[in-house]
C-alpha cells in the first residue's frame, strides 16, 4: 500500500493544486459565490465516486491481463477473446487511439504538476514571481537527466513523501473546514443538480475543468501490475480519497469566506508562515507524480515495441532486481524537450489546464469503451446488468470530453496534435511490418520443400549456424543468401523464430518449442510476453537442441538486414512507406535487441520494394 501511494497517487493526488483554481478562472471563469463554490464541491466530489471508485477500482481494474492492467494490455487481452471477429480492427484502433493520448499526458502532466507547485512562490512571496519560469524548467530539466540512473533509490523515499503530502492535504482542509462547516453540505448531490438548473451553460463548460481533479485515474488501472488490485484499492478508498475530499471542501470554505482566494485557493489554504514550505512539499510530490508517468511512457514503449507497434529502441536496465525499470534514452530526451518546449510556450499552469482535460478524457472514453467489450465477450456479464454500467460510463466520459473540446483553441489542440503524430507513428510501423512480411514471402521456399532439394548437395562445415527468422514455416531471406554468396551450411541449422504474445509474460518452462527436420535442421520458436525480457543465447543454451549441447562460441548468429525501397505497389501511401523505410533504417540492431554477442553476428543485407 504505501509503494502504490508513493507511485500510483502521485498524479491524482497533485490534482488540488489547480483543479479548483481552473475551475473558477479558467477558459470559463465561474463567479465565486455559494451556487457555484457548493456545485463545482459537489461535482468533484460525485466524480470522483463515479469515475475512480466505481469505474476504475470497481469494474476496470477486473479487465486484467495476467495481473497487468493499461491500454495495450487491455487491447491484447480482448485481442485474444475477439481474434477474427469484425470487431477486431475498430478495437485495435481504439486501443493504439489510447495509447497515443497517453504519451499527450506523459508530456502534460510533468509540465503542469511541476509548475502550478512553484507558482506557490507568487503566493508565498510576490517578488519570487520572476523565477517561476527557470525554477520549473531546471526541476524538469533535473528530474529527465536523473533518469537514466534509475528510480530504485528515489523510489523509496516516495511513499512516505507522498504520505506526508495526503496528510498535509488532510490538515489544510480540516483547518478551513472548521471555520466554515456549512461547507460539508457540498457533499449532497443536490447541489450539483441545483447548478445545473441555474446555470445550465456555464455547468456544462465548467465540467472540463472539474474534470481535472480525476487526472491520473488512468494510473490506478495502467500501475495495477505493480502493486495489485487490492492494495490500490484499500489505498484509495482509505486514505487517498478522504484526503483529497478534505482539501477540495477546505478550499471551498476559503473561498466561501474570501472570493478573491480564488487566485490560488491551494496555497492561501495555509496560513503565511506556512506557504514556503507548502511549496516545497507540493514541488516533491509533483516531481514524483511525474517520475510515475516518465516511467509509465518507458513501459508502454516497451510494450509497443514488443507488439510490433514500435521499431526496436534501445532500452537499457536500471536494475539489477526489477525488470520493470527500464530506461529508453529516445522516449527520455523527446519528452523533456517536448516538456520544457511546452512549459515555456504556455508559461502558466492555467494554459496547461486547457489542455490537460482533453488528453485524459479521451484515454477515459476509450477505456470504458473497451471495458464495454470485455463486460460482453471476457465477463459474459448479462445484458440487464451491463448495459446500464457501460452506459452510465459512456454518459460521464463524454459528457466530460464534449465539455473539454470547447477548450480546444486554449490549449486542448496540443494532446490531439501529440496523439495524432503518434497515431500515425504506431499504425505506419505495424502497418509497415505486415507488408514487409507479405512480401518477404512472396518469394520464400517451405522449409520441406528445401530440405529436400537442396540440402544434401551442400558442403556443410562444423558448428551451430542461428537465422532469425519472422516467419515459422519457410526459410529466411538471410539463409538464402548466405548460400548464394558462401555456398555452405553449418552441420546444425537453427532457424529461430522470437514470438510475442499477447500476454504480460510467458512461462520460462513454456519458452522454447523445438521442431526437427533432419539432415541437421531445427525449427525453434521463442516465445516471450510482451512485458518479458527478450535474451535469445540465454534462452537458447536452455533448450534441447539435436546435436551437441549448445555452445555460443561455435555458434554464428545470422541476420537479414533489408534496405527498403518506396514503391507504387499497394500497401500505403507514398509518403508513409518512406517514414516506415526511416524508422526501420534507425532502429536499433536486432542484434543488440535480442542480446546477440557482437562477435558472432553476420548480418547480410538486401533490397526488398515496399
Amino acid at each position: 500500500m504505501l509503494g502504490a501511494i508513493g507511485v500510483v497517487f502521485g498524479d491524482i493526488g497533485t490534482s488540488p493544486l489547480y483543479a479548483m483554481k481552473e475551475s473558477f478562472i479558467g477558459p470559463h471563469p465561474l463567479a465565486a459565490d455559494p451556487v457555484h463554490i457548493f456545485g463545482v464541491l459537489s461535482l468533484v466530489f460525485w466524480m470522483l465516486m463515479m469515475v475512480v471508485t466505481f469505474k476504475y477500482v470497481a469494474v476496470t481494474m477486473r479487465a486484467h491481463n495476467k495481473g497487468e492492467g493499461g491500454s495495450f494490455a487491455l487491447l491484447a487481452l480482448i485481442s485474444r477473446t475477439v481474434e477474427g471477429g469484425k470487431w477486431t480492427a475498430g478495437l485495435v484502433t481504439m486501443g493504439v487511439l489510447a495509447a497515443a493520448l497517453f504519451y499527450g499526458d506523459a508530456i502534460i502532466t510533468p509540465a503542469i504538476s511541476v509548475l502550478s507547485a512553484v507558482e506557490g512562490l507568487a503566493v508565498a512571496e510576490a517578488g519570487l514571481a520572476p523565477l517561476i519560469l527557470p525554477v520549473s524548467v531546471g526541476i524538469l530539466i533535473g528530474l529527465f537527466l536523473i533518469q537514466a540512473r534509475g528510480t530504485a533509490r528515489v523510489g523509496a523515499i516516495f511513499g512516505p513523501v507522498v504520505l506526508v503530502y495526503f496528510a498535509t492535504l488532510a490538515v489544510l482542509g480540516v483547518t478551513n473546514i472548521m471555520a466554515r462547516p456549512e461547507i460539508l453540505g457540498a457533499l449532497n448531490p443536490v447541489w450539483a443538480v441545483r447548478f445545473f438548473e441555474v446555470d445550465p451553460g456555464t455547468a456544462f463548460l465548467a465540467l472540463g475543468s472539474v474534470v481535472l481533479a480525476v487526472t491520473g485515474a488512468e494510473a490506478l488501472y495502467a500501475d495495477m501490475g505493480h502493486f495489485g488490485r487490492k492494495a490500490i484499492g484499500i489505498s484509495w478508498l482509505t486514505l487517498v480519497y478522504p484526503c483529497l475530499t478534505l482539501n477540495y471542501l477546505g478550499q471551498g470554505a476559503l473561498l466561501l469566506g474570501n472570493p478573491q482566494a480564488v487566485s490560488n485557493p491551494f496555497f492561501l489554504m495555509a496560513p503565511e508562515w506556512a506557504r514556503l514550505p507548502l511549496v516545497g512539499i507540493a514541488t516533491l510530490a509533483t516531481i514524483i507524480a511525474s517520475q510515475a508517468v516518465i516511467s509509465g511512457a518507458f513501459s508502454v514503449t516497451r510494450q509497443a515495441i514488443q507488439l510490433g507497434f514500435l521499431p526496436r529502441l534501445s532500452i537499457l536496465h536500471t536494475s539489477a532486481k526489477a525488470a520493470g525499470q527500464i530506461y529508453i534514452p529516445v522516449v527520455n530526451w523527446t519528452l523533456l524537450v517536448a516538456v520544457v518546449l511546452l512549459v515555456v510556450g504556455f508559461q502558466a499552469s492555467t494554459g496547461l489546464a486547457a489542455a490537460y482535460g482533453i488528453a485524459v478524457t479521451g484515454t477515459m472514453f476509450i477505456t470504458t469503451c473497451m471495458v464495454g467489450v470485455a463486460m460482453f465477450r471476457i465477463w459474459k456479464w448479462k445484458p440487464i446488468v451491463a448495459w446500464p454500467v457501460i452506459g452510465l460510463f459512456v454518459v460521464i466520459d463524454g459528457v466530460y470530453f464534449a465539455s473539454n473540446l470547447t477548450k480546444f483553441v486554449d490549449g486542448g489542440w496540443f494532446p490531439l496534435l501529440v496523439a495524432a503524430v503518434v497515431f500515425v507513428v504506431l499504425t505506419t510501423w505495424s502497418s509497415g511490418r505486415r507488408i514487409m512480411r507479405e512480401r518477404l514471402a512472396e518469394g520464400a521456399i517451405p522449409l520441406a520443400v528445401f530440405i529436400k532439394s537442396t540440402a544434401g548437395s551442400l558442403h556443410r562445415i562444423r558448428g551451430t549456424s542461428v537465422f532469425m527468422a519472422s516467419s515459422a514455416e519457410t526459410i529466411p531471406s538471410a539463409m538464402l543468401h548466405n548460400i548464394k554468396h558462401n555456398q555452405v551450411l553449418h552441420e546444425r541449422v537453427v532457424i529461430l523464430t522470437v514470438q510475442i504474445e499477447e500476454v504480460p509474460h510467458w512461462p520460462p518452462e513454456k519458452r522454447s518449442v523445438v521442431t526437427r527436420h533432419g539432415e541437421g535442421f531445427n525449427r525453434v520458436v521463442l516465445r516471450y510476453g510482451f512485458m518479458d525480457e527478450i535474451d535469445v543465447p540465454h534462452d537458447l543454451a536452455n533448450t534441447p537442441l539435436a546435436g551437441a549441447p549448445f555452445n555460443l562460441m561455435t555458434t554464428s548468429f545470422f541476420l537479414g538486414r533489408q534496405k527498403l525501397i518506396a514503391s507504387k505497389r499497394p500497401g500505403m501511401a507514398l509518403w508513409r512507406e518512406r517514414l516506415f523505410a526511416w524508422m526501420n533504417k534507425n532502429s536499433e540492431s536486432a542484434m543488440e535487441f535480442f542480446k546477440l554477442p557482437t562477435n558472432r553476428v553476420v548480418e547480410l543485407g538486401s533490397q526488398l520494394e515496399i
